[in-house]
């Protein structure tokens, strides 16, 4: 790919200058890519443990394509791309270790091949800086190895941008090679969450409508279109219509509109998996200040980019994030912290390019004061990150024990495949049993009271209450048991 001064804008002829003066040989920049990549892998391996059980939101993609558990009810939100992610390892295997171990190597080639994807845009040091920043945040490791969408819509946003930055250049064979990249990337952030592929392409879609860039365009849409196909049609055949289903994936999400939620996805920060209902003290600022810190880096990044005429290759990326983290921040009544991955992942990279213009000079001489502030900002963040992954990990691990517990104690009481549960988490605990999954009510019906009755002439059924929950009317009179602080109700015997 071309890497000189004659790189030209998108659609125009006015030429900038580019940022990758200095830039490692591709061969060495692969490498330290490489490096970043397999460093990610073994911390995912070591800190994450391979061990740890299958969240409530992973069991429900991996029992899609499972053969030792029924499918859980598939909501109106998801999308299919986790469950044919997990299927070459889940179709065949119910080892969560096997699992773990395949999606870390996966999630380490994905990060590789994302920075792959700008290389020659900015320094090697910069990307590989970039890719260290967004792989050692705990939200990162943590949900690296899990089968769980936001990761994989972060990797496809910046391959997808990446190349389509790089489409910029002159070099033809390399501009083909990118448009490519725009599909995968695209298709990519569709296939795992399609209103999320949307956000996050917009602002590409207005730059390249406003250009006039025809091959972009049909590039971007049809890497949209081909990612977002099966939810489309899935939409049709299940749910009554696109429109009906995002009414219903609304409606499950709190209803979108209006809501500021900066202040959930600070409460998230400290290690909550989901914020829902978002209340509890916030973390301490320690914990936070990073998030604070990284609009302002973006903002010099942004700064440094202008007086070097070189905005493009920065303002894209910004851009994005802003609207990848938009309906995260104002649009939805509740946080997670892996919301805000896309947006995180796009910030990287201008963030590292500021990091390395404070440290050093233009000429190439370090900035010792600066250098060794940074420094020690970034190993107080390093540290900081590290210490909420363990807290999550613990904490994530003792809940999805609590529900392997609860599974045995099912089986002792009879409860086996082929069987029913309800009630509180019966989808966690369906899965770690084996049983089938049926609510009333909520986001997640997909039964009647009239049907599990009848279920229960035919096959064991458990009725699940929470602490200081009121078990149904249908369940009242089967036979009760305690495990830990669930009540559990057994129909009896057919």
């Amino acid at each position: 790919m071309a890497d000189g001064a004659n790189a030209t804008v998108l659609g125009g002829g006015r030429r900038e200058p580019t940022t990758a003066s200095g830039t490692a040989r591709p061969g060495r920049a692969d490498r330290l890519f490489a490096t970043v990549a397999g460093v990610f892998v073994l911390a995912q391996l070591l800190l994450v443990r391979p061990g740890m059980g299958l969240g409530w939101d992973e069991t429900v993609y991996v029992s899609q394509v499972t053969s030792h558990t029924p499918a859980a009810f598939f909501s109106a939100p998801r999308s299919r791309g986790v469950s044919l992610l997990v299927a070459p390892v889940a179709s065949w295997s119910s080892s969560t270790e096997l699992l773990r171990v395949y999606l870390a190597l996966l999630s380490g080639l994905g990060l590789f091949l994302a920075l792959r994807a700008w290389r020659g845009l900015f320094p090697a040091r910069v990307l590989a800086t970039g890719g260290v920043f967004f792989a050692t945040l705990w939200v990162t490791l943590f949900y690296g190895p899990q089968a769980m969408p936001n990761y994989w819509v972060a990797i496809g946003a910046l391959i997808c941008v990446g190349c389509l930055v790089r489409v910029r250049e002159a070099a033809a064979a390399s501009g083909r090679a990118a448009l490519w990249g725009v599909v995968a990337g695209a298709a990519l952030m569709a296939w795992m969450r399609p209103t999320d592929a949307v956000w996050v392409a917009a602002p590409l879609l207005v730059l390249v409508l406003v250009r006039r860039h025809w091959r972009l365009l049909l590039a971007l849409v049809g890497g949209l279109a081909a990612g977002g196909a099966e939810w489309v049609i899935e939409a049709y055949t299940g749910y009554g219509g696109l429109g009906q289903r995002l009414h219903e994936a609304s409606r499950i999400q709190g209803d979108l509109g209006w809501h500021f939620a900066v202040d959930d996805q600070l409460r998230s920060l400290g290690g909550r998996a989901l914020c829902r209902p978002c209340t509890g003290s916030m973390p301490h600022p320690v914990i936070t200040l990073w998030w604070f810190v990284l609009p302002l880096l973006a903002v010099l990044a942004l700064v440094v980019a202008v007086r070097a005429r070189r905005t493009a290759r920065t303002l894209i990326p910004l851009a994005c994030a802003t609207t990848a983290a938009l309906p995260y921040l104002f649009l939805i009544g509740y946080a997670a912290p892996r919301f805000l991955q896309p947006a995180y992942a796009l910030l990287a990279i201008p963030v590292a390019d500021a990091l390395w213009h404070l440290v050093g000079t233009p000429g190439g001489r370090w900035r010792p004061v600066a250098a060794t502030l940074v420094a020690l900002g970034l190993a107080g963040h390093l540290t900081v990150q590290l210490v909420v992954l363990v807290y999550t990990v613990d904490r994530n691990t003792e809940t999805r024990r609590d529900w392997a517990r609860t599974a045995d104690e099912l089986h002792r009481l009879g409860v086996r495949p082929p069987c029913l549960l309800t009630g509180h988490e019966a989808i966690p605990i369906g899965y770690y049993t084996g049983c089938s999954s049926g609510a009333t009510s909520g986001n997640n019906e997909n039964t009647t009271v009239a049907e599990i009755v009848r279920t229960a002439r035919r096959i064991p059924v458990a009725a699940i209450t929470g602490p200081g929950g009121t078990p149904p009317a249908y369940a009242r009179s089967w036979d009760l048991y305690r495990i830990g602080d669930l009540s559990v109700r057994v129909a009896p015997p057919a």
